[in-house]
């Protein structure tokens, strides 16, 4: 049951049974939870105050990386641990995670000489146990210029390649949280924990409210997991357990621009100049450029980018690279996401630890905070592994539309579907990227797009409403900012067809969820909010 149609009967379900676990949070964490603990036999809520990944689970810099610079700070056993996960999740997502080759840049006075560089990604590869032909090469400042002639000369040395792998972060959610729902999980966002209700000193249930109705209720459940990413300690203090160990929350800011005004031909990962490192990656005709890394103290919801980002990542890109220099008129989006990191005292935001952390209060509430997108899936682990004696199988268990064994089996998928859809769309790429978002269930969109396609008015937008009516019935979208944003990424990589297409997607909203003309005109709104909030820097 993961449909938003469906809404009143899983409302109904929650407050009317008593789960072995609920989880509070529906970022990645939460999702890798709720799948590890229905697939060991448990019955399972998950509740998400937002969207799901709405929070720093849309917000990363969308890599399964093995975090190459934790090296730096002797973090091997992490390294180590997300190195292998790589692997894992790329198996069981082929569809959604993506090699991809990476150019490090050695530059004269940078962090990393010519040969700290093949040393560290030497054992970087073999903490990761990264198979023979991923594994790193080492380029001299000739062979570098032929790889990326982008780069200026005067202070190149030559460089080093490496794999990492390029994913699409909120859609993995989503496939996480679909797969753990068709394992029976009961999954529900816009659903926010007001309160805990105890009996005695110990955690029985949660009081909540739908945000979409304003239903109030009470959750029943054995066992209660935070995962609630930045809200860790909002949740803890509600509990009167936030003591000790405390959330360090830094922000992470990335930068879209068109890919001709930034035409690099790899993605890369070199010197800002002050110690830190960033990206810049290729995707869908854009390249994206990020992170920071800087303290942050302020509201938890819809953190803003601010002009010294910009200011901060533009300069590090106009340093390196000969290229019309950027300038903040050449942004076309961007977003801004929180790490819910563990606190250590005298630390800079680059030097906290990825680590995760649990803690158990003594009324029985499990939170965990910290850890990396990449290492979901072992975070989980760790939770399930408190309130169950069964093993985890999740390396072992496709997710949603990775029914693949190869690249190859994608690709010829691909072609497939583009033939296969022909009459109700002949756009080969429209095609493949449902393919990259969907994988095998972009069967189920072109299928319904025939059902529709005889009574269709406009026979050229009948793939997108066959689209809208997928997320609708199989991804809970309840919305236009879901779909838009975090079903198919448009704010950030094809905000320049989001004009054209909005009214081809309200409509086909309103049809689908019976908005009458005052609710379309507010979903719109919302939407229009975010539109120009990617632009708006404070």
């Amino acid at each position: 049951m993961f449909s938003a149609l469906e809404r009143p009967q899983s409302i109904d379900l929650l407050s009317s049974s008593e789960f072995d676990l609920l989880v509070i949070g529906g970022g990645i964490t939460g999702a890798g939870i709720a799948l590890d603990a229905a697939t060991r036999g448990l019955s399972v809520a998950l509740i998400e105050k937002q969207d799901f990944a709405a929070g720093t689970s849309s917000r990363s810099t969308k890599l399964i990386h093995g975090g190459l610079r934790y090296l730096k700070q002797f973090e091997f056993k992490l390294v180590s641990e997300v190195g292998k996960e790589r692997e894992i999740v790329y198996r069981n997502a082929p569809h959604l995670v993506i090699p991809e080759k990476m150019v490090l840049p050695v530059i004269k006075g940078g962090s990393l000489g010519w040969y700290s560089s093949s040393f560290g990604i030497y054992v970087y590869d073999w903490l990761a146990g990264v198979k023979r032909k991923e594994r790193r090469k080492m380029f001299k400042k000739e062979e570098t210029m032929k790889l990326e002639p982008l780069l200026k000369e005067d202070e190149l040395i030559g460089s080093a390649t490496y794999t990492e792998y390029r994913t699409d972060d909120a859609r993995l959610t989503v496939e996480v949280m679909k797969t753990a729902a068709s394992k029976g999980a009961l999954c529900l966002n816009y659903m926010e924990a007001k309160n805990f209700v105890y009996d005695g000193n110990k955690v029985t249930a949660v009081m909540a409210e739908d945000l979409t109705g304003g239903t109030k209720m009470e959750i029943k459940a054995k066992k209660i997991v935070n995962a609630a990413g930045p809200w860790v300690d909002t949740l803890r203090e509600k509990d009167n357990s936030l003591e000790g160990k405390r959330l360090h929350h830094t922000k992470g800011v990335h930068l879209v621009v068109p890919h001709e005004k930034f035409p690099i031909q790899n993605a890369m990962y070199f010197d800002v100049g002050d110690g830190r490192m960033i990206f810049t990656i290729p995707r869908e005709g854009q390249t994206y450029i990020g992170t920071t890394d800087t303290n942050y103290k302020k509201q938890l919801e819809r953190p803003k980018v601010t002009k010294d980002d910009v200011n901060y990542l533009l300069a590090a890109v106009n340093r390196l690279f000969k290229i019309e220099p950027l300038e903040e008129s050449d942004v076309i989006s961007s977003w801004c996401g929180l790490r819910p990191l563990i606190h250590e005292d005298g630390k800079s935001p680059s030097e906290l630890s990825r680590k995760d952390e649990i803690f158990i209060s003594e009324s029985g509430l499990i939170s965990i905070a910290g850890g990396k997108l990449t290492g979901y899936r072992k975070m989980a682990e760790r939770v399930v592994d408190l309130v169950s004696g069964k093993s985890c199988i999740t390396d072992k268990i496709k997710l949603e539309g990775g029914d693949f064994q190869s690249r190859k089996m994608i690709a010829e998928y691909t072609d497939n579907k583009i033939d296969e859809a022909k009459q109700v769309c002949n756009n080969p790429k429209k095609i493949a990227a449902l393919v990259r978002r969907y994988g095998s269930n972009t069967d189920v969109i072109i299928k319904r797009a025939y059902e529709i396609y005889q009574q269709a008015e406009n026979k050229e937008t009948v793939i997108d409403v066959a689209e809208a009516w997928y997320v609708v019935n199989y991804e809970m979208a309840g919305n236009l900012c879901d779909f838009m944003i975090r079903r198919t990424g448009r704010l950030y990589f094809k905000i320049q067809d989001v004009e054209a297409e909005l009214p081809i997607f309200a409509e086909a909203f309103a049809q689908l969820l019976g908005w009458d003309d005052t609710e379309r005109q507010k979903q719109l709104a919302e939407f229009d909010k975010e539109y120009k909030e990617v632009l708006a820097f404070v």
